[in-house]
């Protein structure tokens, strides 16, 4: 197994927390279909805070590409916190 392919079978966590709407799953997982990336987990909850905790696990994808995927994420109105980490 090469580096490259560590990196392929990485599995990684973007975490996500965003103000209440119901259109909120829809344009997250939209980032993921505009790359056609298919996440292999995906969480959602209700704080009692009123805001949503997501969870998108996805593998296959570079550290770089989350990190750009995690600051697009962030940089939308009603998203209050995006970052990712290794599982």
């Amino acid at each position: 197994m090469t580096v490259e392919d560590s990196d392929t079978y990485a599995l990684l966590r973007l975490r996500v927390a965003t103000e209440s709407d119901p259109s909120t799953l829809t344009r997250l997982l939209g980032y993921f279909q505009n790359l056609n990336i298919t996440p292999r987990r995906i969480a959602a909850e209700f704080a009692t805070t009123g805001l949503v905790h997501v969870e998108i696990d996805v593998s296959g994808v570079s550290e770089s590409r989350l990190s750009m995927i995690a600051g697009k994420i962030g940089q939308a109105v009603p998203v209050l916190n995006a970052y990712w980490h290794w599982l």
